[in-house]
This record gives C-alpha cells, structure tokens and sequence, in this order.
C-alpha cells in the first residue's frame, strides 16, 4: 500500500475499513502453528528447531520480520531478553525472551500504544516444562490476535507509534512484561495505552453459557503508584474510577459500541480475575495505562490442565476450544482501538478543574507539543452523572486551553477532557489530576 500522505493520516471510514479486513483464517493458522511447538513453557527446549519456546520465539519473530517486509521495513523486530533466577517458578538461570515489533509514529513517534499476548504455555504442574502443553487459547489465540493486528495496521502509517508484543514467561511470573515495563521507563516511551490480550477464542463457558457477543475489560481503579499524598487529595476530589487505565477501558467499550458488530464490552472494575493475574498488571506497576482484553466466559477444564480424561470429562487447552471468528472480532477490536489512538492526538496533559462554590465549571490543560499542533482541531469536554459508568455528555470547545461550563456545577458530576484530531478522531478521556492523567 503507498504511503499516505501526512495530512490524511486515518479517519472513522478507515476504522471501518480496518475492522473488516481482520481475518478469522489468518488467526487460525497462527494458533494451529504455535499449538504446533508441543510446549512453549518458559523452561522448556530453546534448541529444537520443531519443539519448545525457542523454536517458538524464532517463528514468531521471523513472522513479525514477513510482516515488516512486505511494508517496506515499517516494523523494527527484536528480541527482548533478561536472565531470570532465584524465584519461585524460575529458581535456575533462564534466560527470558521477548519478541517486540515496533511501528515507528510519523508525527510523534515517542508516544506509543501496545498491542501484547502471551507466548507460553503451561500444563497443571506450573514447572513441568516437559509435557505437551498446547495452549490453544491460553494464550495462542491472543498472540495469534497481535500478530494479525500487525498484518493489517502495517498496512497504514499513524501519528504515534504502535507496537507488537509477543511476552514471554507469563505464566512463571510475569516476567516479559516486566522486563518490557522497565526498559520502556528508561527508553523514555510515552505509553498511552497497553492492550493485553490473555485467552480472546472461547465462547464456551464452564457455567454452561455460550455467547459470542461479548467480551470483558479489566482495569484497575486507582493507579498503583500514587503516593499517599495524590490519594489525600483523591479522598476530596475523586477518581477512584477514573484511573487512566479505567478511561481506555471506556474508551474502547466506545470503540466496540461504534465499529464493531455484534460486540458488547463489559467492563469489569478490577485490575483482574480473582486469585489471578496478567501481562498489563506489570506496565500498571510502572505506571503506564493498561488493561486486561479477554473473554467472557471462561472454562476452567481448559486451562492450565494436563492433557487428559477422568470421568468423562476431557481436560486440556486444545484447538477445538478456540472459536477464531470469536477471536477475530477481538483482534478487530484491538485494531480499531490502536489506531484510533494513534491516528489521534495525544490525551490532554496537566488537565486541572476548578469551580468550588461557584455556579460553574473550569477545566484547563496544557498546550499540546510543538510535534502534535498541526494535528489538533480542538477539545472535548466530557462530564456524567457520578455513579454513571459511560460518559454521558460532551461539549466540543475547540483550539482553547481553557474553558468554564456555565452553570455546570461541579459537586454534581465527573468531569474530563479530550483531545480531538484535524481528522475527527478522539483521544481516551482524561480525568482531571493526577489520578487520572495519562502523562505528558
């Protein structure tokens, strides 16, 4: 595809367009070919060139390395590594590896969005690194997903960056998205959102119910890393709900409700499952926006068994749990959520809200970067009911850092601030404060 043009870059037909051309089969054939590896335990073969998580590891990047190729070179592949001992489920040296694919911004290429899924799997013993350990859904079919989201948004250029994650060592302890986390801090990435996908292919729930039309997003309520002081003030102010990581999950339920059909989001206020954890757990440790895409009803026969059969029933993560139209419409999902944000301007900095015992409401921000004037037409104001979940009324105010709302009275509403870009396309919603900004 040509390269577009600075000034054209994305529009809503272009999200539609996108969301279409996600492909079910491509989907399939990735998860059947991880499936394929026998294991992708963290401790398992790096040898072989057929069996284990080397092997895997080598595939997938030689596949994000195809991708790049037929874009011109638009993605920077490489592995990712750090050698891990001394803990619980990595108590030997093991060296972690991560695949990362990144597609530079044209206009402000330091701020990213990211796409991540797992590569390993794991049967009942959490270090027998030796069995077959399919992982069909858990969590072939979400890196299945991020590999294809790279096939159709390498096609198309964007403002920021977006990048493709294959994490390693999920299910030893998180460690490719700490690993990830940390040197994005000391790289200087401004992280505006990380989608993780964990398990996008079952329909089939262990409650007995089947439903293809719905999906959850797990996000965490407050930001881990205030300091005792920011959650003082957050006692007076609020924003226990509108953590950054709270305002994407809104953001993409919105995306669903727009360009993808027959898709019904649920956003569940909590960092996860209970009991249990994901890769966007450590980018929330470091502060960035992230949160937990997966489906909704989960069967627990599936996941982290040993292939086998007692009493009739049949344990096992195998290919015939994956349902890819199902995990198509995810990724689709996925998609159209990067590049929306990456199409879009950056999420307002420095948003402050003021009108204590006043008939009216100011909210201010910070004039956008030097990279990001020409992309900005202007801002949206947002405001809702308190103990409303969706945003429930908005005021377009254009190229101002500044504006009061007229007899809107501030102790009767939350309130935040958009981003709109020269093409239409919004940024997530910041919430005013530190407890809900999404950073410079």
């Amino acid at each position: 595809m040509p390269a577009l043009a600075a000034d054209k870059l994305g529009d809503e037909q272009a999200l539609y367009d996108i969301a279409g051309q996600v492909s079910a089969a491509r989907i399939e054939q990735d998860v059947r070919k991880l499936v394929s590896f026998g294991t992708r335990h963290t401790l398992s073969d790096t040898q072989s060139d057929s069996r284990g998580i080397g092997a895997a590891r080598r595939w997938i990047k030689a596949e994000f390395e195809k991708i790049s190729a037929q874009c011109g070179g638009c993605l920077e592949v490489y592995f990712q590594s750090k050698t891990i001992q001394g803990e619980k489920r990595i108590p030997e040296p093991v060296e972690v590896v991560s695949v990362i694919a990144v597609q530079k911004g044209q206009t402000d290429p330091s701020r990213y969005v990211v796409m991540s899924g797992d590569i390993d799997s794991r049967v009942s013993d959490v270090m027998d690194a030796v069995s077959d350990a399919p992982g069909a859904n858990d969590n072939a079919s979400g890196l299945a997903g991020v590999l294809e989201a790279a096939r159709v948004l390498s096609q198309y250029q964007f403002h920021g960056s977006v990048v493709y994650a294959a994490l390693a060592g999920e299910e030893q302890g998180l460690f490719g998205g700490k690993i990830m986390a940390e040197q994005a801090l000391k790289d200087g990435w401004r992280v505006k959102a990380v989608l993780n996908n964990d398990m996008i292919g079952n329909i089939a729930g262990i409650n007995g119910v089947i439903n293809n039309t719905s999906a959850r997003l797990f996000s965490e309520g407050t930001r881990v890393v205030e300091t005792p002081q920011e959650a003082n003030k957050r006692r007076f102010t609020g924003g226990e709900v509108d953590s950054p990581s709270r305002n994407l999950a809104r953001y993409i339920d919105k995306i669903a409700d727009t360009y993808i059909p027959n898709l019904d989001t649920m956003m569940v206020y909590r960092l996860d499952r209970f009991g249990r954890g994901g890769h966007h757990r450590p980018f929330n440790d470091a502060g960035f926006p992230a949160i937990r895409i997966m489906e909704t009803n989960e069967h627990y026969d599936r996941q982290h068994q040993d292939l086998r059969s007692e009493n009739g029933t049949v344990y096992g993560d195998t290919l015939d749990g994956v349902n890819f139209p199902y995990a198509a419409k995810l990724t689709a999902l996925n998609a159209v959520s990067l590049a929306s944000m990456a199409w879009a301007p950056s999420p307002p900095a420095k948003v402050e809200i003021k009108g204590a015992v006043q008939p009216s409401t100011t909210l201010s921000w910070a004039p956008a970067s030097k990279a990001e004037q020409n992309l900005i037409q202007g801002y949206k104001i947002y405001w809702r009911y308190t103990d409303q979940p969706q945003w429930q009324f908005s005021r377009y105010v254009g190229k101002v850092n500044s504006f009061t709302l007229e007899n809107v009275v501030i102790d009767n509403y939350f309130f935040g601030v958009a981003s709109v870009g020269q093409n239409g396309l919004e940024s997530p919603v910041v919430f005013p404060g530190v407890a809900g900004a999404f950073g410079e």
